[in-house]
């Protein structure tokens, strides 16, 4: 009973704190109300770190100082294992990528969250399936789902924000080849790809900027994902059927890097042999479209 009054009790003051700084009109007066909402992370009261994964973005903006304290509380909260503290968090970060220095940051986080919940998931199979728990696997598929919907709509809402800062993080974990490279690229896939001329603005700067960072991330992907990206490439402007040769050029000197048309070429190779039949049917369209001639260099 005395730990459920404490518990109520700094429900009510993170409410009064907040409050308070709403009602100030110089907000940077109180920060002290602000640090004390940033500390009861710390605390073990469920519903008050999900009042304060709440508050924290709210008034981030105005206290620029405790940036980084705040910014480190809302990565504690999206490790928690309850998942309502956590799709909170995961809610709130957008409002504290408004501040540039931290968008690269939040994305990077965001981007590992995208395998949170499957790797939970798969854990929770391989203990409890075979004891028939079905309506523990069911809950699990639905928070799974709950969890990767928020992380969706909070990576979009901060890569509209800043595409640049936001999606250069992303690209880096598909160009080095880390565990989560999976997950990044289908989250690009459905995403951020099929909604290009909403995010690609300036136009012609922001596609440069995104075949720098593609051209950078298929050194090392499958065949599939190779397709994939040089697909994309292909639907944009500047490398549409009217787009200079140089443009063309260009494709044509990706797909020879992909091919790996220097190594020696072994018979017994089938992945080799699947890479550069595959890098020739690429190819082809774009020779139908401006005649290039390969750099035999």
């Amino acid at each position: 009973m005395a730990t459920a009054n404490a518990d109520a009790a700094e429900v009510e003051r993170l409410y009064e704190l907040g409050d308070r700084l709403s009602s100030a009109k110089d907000k940077s007066q109180h920060a002290a109300d602000y640090e004390a909402i940033i500390a009861s992370v710390k605390g073990q009261n469920v519903k008050a770190k999900q009042l304060a994964a709440q508050l924290i973005p709210r008034y981030f903006r105005s206290f620029p100082a405790l940036g980084t304290f705040a910014m480190e509380a809302m990565f504690d909260l999206v490790e928690m294992e309850e998942l309502a503290i956590r799709i909170q968090a995961i809610r709130g970060f957008p409002l504290l990528g408004k501040d540039a220095e931290f968008i690269s940051k939040i994305a990077d986080i965001l981007g590992q969250l995208l395998t949170s919940g499957t790797a939970f998931l798969l854990s929770f199979l391989s203990s409890n399936v075979k004891c028939g728990y079905a309506s523990q696997v069911l809950s699990c598929i639905s928070e799974e789902n709950v969890e990767r919907d928020a992380v969706h709509k909070a990576l979009m809402s901060l890569i509209r924000q800043d595409v640049k800062n936001s999606l250069q993080p992303l690209f880096k974990h598909v160009e080095s080849g880390s565990e989560i490279r999976e997950k990044i690229i289908c989250f690009l896939r459905d995403k951020v790809f099929p909604v290009k001329a909403e995010l690609l603005k300036p136009q012609a700067e922001m596609e440069r900027y995104i075949t720098d960072l593609i051209k950078k991330s298929v050194q090392d992907v499958t065949g599939l994902e190779f397709k994939l990206f040089m697909d994309f490439l292909r639907s944009l402007s500047i490398f549409g059927d009217t787009a200079p040769r140089e443009s063309f050029q260009e494709l044509i000197e990706i797909i020879q890097a992909q091919a790996d048309l220097d190594a020696q070429f072994d018979v017994s190779d089938i992945d080799h042999i699947e890479r550069w039949t595959s890098c020739i049917y690429m190819a082809l369209p774009i020779f139908t479209v401006w005649p290039i001639q390969l750099n035999n260099n």
